[in-house]
């Protein structure tokens, strides 16, 4: 019985010490990527401007063919919102609402996901001029809950989001340059 006691008790301890450790991890996750495109800045605006546009070259688009897509509102106007469902794990459910746009540079989202896991996010794709070319920021910024940020300890966001992000990007410069 003092065995199973002391088990139970450090067990309680453990919990406690990861929900302590938890509260002082900061849980804000931004992540951003760049790149360099060689084409005018109001070129590059018309392949981000609309939620179809940057379905155009998002990569998460091409992860299930079959996945259920709709649409409301008038597209390129705040308000407008794209939702997705599919089967697939790294795809899952969501919707994605334009929040602010300010032409030629940009476009501000507020994406929800329902599964696999619910969150929310605030997207952007901001355009600035570069010479004769543009520079193309993708990214977003959300916020891990409590105690959950205790993942972010663990994880490297890096490595999770820049293959996707850098997949997008690239597509994005070859459509704008063309």
């Amino acid at each position: 019985m003092r065995i199973l006691k002391k088990i139970l008790l450090a067990i309680v301890a453990l919990v406690l010490l990861v929900l302590l450790v938890a509260a002082f991890v900061d849980g804000k996750i931004k992540f951003e990527k760049s790149v360099a495109i060689n084409a005018p800045i109001d070129k590059v605006w018309t392949h981000v401007n609309s939620l179809a546009a940057m379905n155009t070259w998002s990569p998460w688009v091409d992860k299930d063919p079959d996945m259920k897509k709709t649409s409301e509102g008038t597209d390129g106007t705040p308000g407008a919102r794209f939702c997705w469902e599919s089967q697939k794990k790294d795809v899952g459910k969501g919707c994605q609402t334009i929040r602010s746009l300010s032409a030629p540079s940009l476009i501000e989202t507020d994406l929800k996901f329902y599964t696999p896991y619910e969150s929310e996010a605030q997207a952007f794709v901001k355009l600035e001029a570069a010479g004769s070319g543009t520079r193309a920021t993708w990214g977003f910024n959300s916020e891990m809950p409590y105690p959950f940020r205790i993942m972010k300890l663990f994880m490297n966001m890096e490595k999770m989001m820049d293959p996707d992000f850098t997949l997008g990007l690239q597509r994005l410069k070859k459509a704008a340059e063309q």
